[in-house]
């Protein structure tokens, strides 16, 4: 299962902060997870054709085992990254299936 998630960084939040934070702290320890498969941040950088980006920066997140992953997302490290995460940014967390 692939998982997007936009984010939207709330206001008093740089680029940077968010972009260092992310780098050293919510990649390595997601992208550590037994049950991730693979995980990418994407920062938006306009609309095709012209204009602002609706959203600052989009999660890609691969899931191997969605059971695992369950089991994964309430460990207490994670519970924190949670936490931090939501002082950034506001999210929009969308499940997704391949068609073809």
């Amino acid at each position: 299962m692939r998982l997007i998630v936009l984010v939207t960084l709330k206001d008093g939040v740089s680029h940077e902060e968010y972009q260092a934070w992310a780098k050293s702290t919510d990649l390595p320890t997601v992208r550590a997870l037994p049950s991730i498969a693979g995980f990418d941040l994407f920062r938006a950088t306009g609309v095709l054709g012209g204009g602002k980006a609706p959203y600052d920066y989009v999660e890609i997140i691969d899931i191997g085992d969605m059971d695992a992953f369950g089991s994964d997302v309430v460990r207490p490290e994670m519970q924190a990254i949670a936490a931090q995460f939501a002082a950034f940014a506001d999210t929009v967390f969308i499940t997704t299936e391949p068609v073809a």
